[in-house]
């Protein structure tokens, strides 16, 4: 109940920021990002393309990958009418293929730019039950799986670039609260939702990758520790706002659900500060493996903070990337998910 109402009236934390915080509020006395490039993701609307806005208008070069070239150049067009000077690439990425995965980082490694940020900022909310062309349920895939391998093959780039410029890399992973509603068997549901509909549900399968990505963050934090990275990771609850992620499902119920919990619900500016402030802020230097929500640090759900869990869906992912994941992986037999 204390939360709930520090969030409603939008208390400040140890950061000084809360639930009221606007992005350009939490990076206003953070130093100028002009040697910077971030990479954002999901960055043509909503809360990324105010992740995108801001970090341009605090002097980031950006990349951003988008499988809507259009509304990425769109999105471009529109920070650069307001910051003139920016430099925006604009690439092409759909995170449900793996091989565009792979085909993008090849073209960025092409460019030879330095990564500093990368922005998992990406997410789908599929109301019809859908499956990759890798073999994969659509909503685990793109929410969660891409950004797993487009992390993976990002990690030399951006050890690189910390390495040689002395400024630690940073990558944030925007989860949600919603992760915290997943209970059960992470790698059986996944391989269910994977081979049929007939388990598919689409908020369980949401939350199911939301949880990924948070214990995605907590075991790269330990990996990236071990081999003593100066890259960062962390992941972040943006806040619930209106944004196009209930595109595929418009109407008079939408509405009225969103009208009544309009007193919860943050402005785009607000749910794009604690990516913002995460990103940039130098508060945030060698903090790893951490989960923030209105720009302070919070809990995760018991499943969220579980090693052994962690290191499960690690393993599984990597077999699920794999070149012949559609040979390899499946864990309702193949797979021997209880004793790894």
């Amino acid at each position: 109940m204390l939360e709930t109402l520090k969030y409603l009236i939008g208390s400040t934390g140890v950061s000084g920021f809360g639930s009221k915080s606007t992005a350009e509020e939490a990076t206003e006395t953070c130093p100028d990002l002009l040697s910077i490039t971030a990479i954002i993701t999901g960055a043509t609307s909503g809360i990324g393309a105010e992740t995108a806005r801001v970090l341009a208008k605090r002097g980031a070069r950006l990349v951003l990958p988008a499988r809507n070239l259009k509304a990425a150049e769109e999105a471009k067009a529109r920070i650069v009418s307001e910051f003139p000077e920016s430099e925006i690439i604009v690439m092409a990425l759909d995170l449900s293929s793996l091989t565009s995965i792979r085909n993008f980082v090849s073209e960025l490694e092409s460019l030879n730019l330095p990564v500093n940020i990368l922005i998992n900022n990406a997410g789908k909310f599929a109301h019809e039950h859908a499956i990759s062309e890798d073999g994969i349920e659509m909503t685990f895939a793109t929410n969660y799986l891409g950004h797993f391998l487009l992390t993976k093959l990002l990690l030399n780039t951006m050890m690189k670039t910390a390495k040689q410029t002395g400024v630690p890399g940073r990558i944030v992973n925007v989860s949600s609260s919603i992760h915290g509603w997943f209970s059960g068997d992470m790698i059986r549901y996944i391989g269910q939702i994977s081979r049929s509909k007939s388990q598919y549900d689409a908020t369980r399968a949401y939350a199911l990758s939301k949880l990924a990505n948070v214990l995605h963050t907590k075991e790269l934090a330990q990996r990236l520790k071990q081999v003593d990275a100066n890259v960062t990771v962390n992941c972040v609850h943006p806040g619930i706002v209106r944004t196009r992620l209930t595109r595929e499902r418009e109407g008079l119920i939408t509405d009225l659900v969103f009208f009544l919990a309009s007193k919860l619900l943050k402005t785009i500016p607000q749910a794009a500060a604690t990516t913002c402030y995460v990103a940039a802020h130098p508060r945030l230097l060698n903090i790893s493996g951490k989960y923030f929500a209105d720009c302070n640090e919070a809990w995760t759900s018991k499943l969220g903070s579980n090693s052994n869990e962690a290191a499960k869906l690690w393993a599984a992912s990597e077999i699920m990337v794999s070149k012949h994941a559609k040979a390899v992986f499946d864990p309702l037999s193949a797979f021997d998910y209880h004793h790894m």
